[in-house]
């Protein structure tokens, strides 16, 4: 599902907004329900924030959420927060919402496909999230039609293989041009055709830079060194979190059993198509 700009903008506020306070050492669902409270009840995202409160309180994470919600969340970020809540992980969570914000804030300003493709598989390659769940995470964003879907699943069979820069080059405008071949659909306009070919045998990361130049979609961040301790701090609070929600689960079971209706959200609150 496409969603009107105004989502997307609210997305971009709240998941900046969350990661800005999330040092603050305020429990997260405090955190959700302040920041529920600052986002536009004409959107649809007060209503999902709603139900990622419940579902905290149950999961201690933010996944089981994002992925429930499905017709409001891309696979995409259900891919990305999934991989940032792993306990065995390396990938921060705060890179993850700062990835998420900067997605959200170019579908905003009408970002192209081929724009939002570019920084979703640079996000995949410079965090090493792994091609193959990633791109078929991708391949699921309803922005992308069926010949999108089917190119990006065949990705994950030549990556490594195949230089980027020429899979990107032969379904570009610009391949078409030069040889005349209409056999496949174009993806790629003439510019992303002629960046991918100056770009072929060198490293993928030169040419995600100069079609990010061109193409004006945003650069993915990156953690900086110094904030590895601080990283590891709020991996140990978000586990904390976890071990405490079920530490209380547990009190409940033993005291004649967990009292579910804790877990319960009104049909009205939990309904954000």
């Amino acid at each position: 599902m496409i969603l009107d700009r105004e989502e997307y903008i609210e997305q971009a506020y709240f998941f900046r907004t969350l990661r800005e306070r999330l040092e603050q050492g305020t429990a997260t669902q405090d955190l959700l329900r302040t920041i529920r409270q600052e986002i536009l009840s004409t959107t649809k995202l007060p209503l999902a924030i709603d139900f990622m409160i419940s579902e905290l309180r149950f999961a201690g994470g933010f996944t089981p959420a994002v992925t429930r919600l499905s017709h409001y969340f891309t696979p995409f970020q259900a891919f990305v927060i999934g991989e940032a809540e792993k306990e065995q992980g390396r990938f921060d969570f705060r890179t993850a919402l700062e990835i998420l914000e900067r997605e959200a804030d170019y579908r905003a300003k009408q970002g192209t496909v081929q724009g939002i493709f570019l920084y979703q598989f640079e996000t995949l390659c410079r965090n090493r999230l792994g091609y193959d769940r990633g791109l078929e995470a991708i391949a699921r964003d309803p922005i992308f039609d069926e010949s999108w879907r089917e190119w990006i699943l065949s990705l994950r069979r030549q990556i490594g293989i195949v230089d980027l820069a020429d899979m990107i080059f032969v379904r570009s405008e610009h391949y078409r041009r030069l040889t005349d071949d209409a056999e496949k659909p174009v993806l790629f306009g003439e510019k992303e055709g002629k960046i991918a070919l100056a770009n072929r045998r060198k490293d993928p990361l030169y040419l995600f830079a100069a079609l990010a130049r061109h193409l004006g979609y945003p650069g993915v961040p990156r953690p900086k060194r110094e904030e590895n301790l601080v990283q590891d701090f709020y991996t140990l609070q978000r586990k904390l979190e976890r071990l405490e929600t079920r530490i209380k689960l547990l009190e409940d079971e033993r005291k004649g059993g967990i009292d579910l209706s804790q877990f319960y959200v009104r049909p009205d609150e939990n309904n954000t198509k």
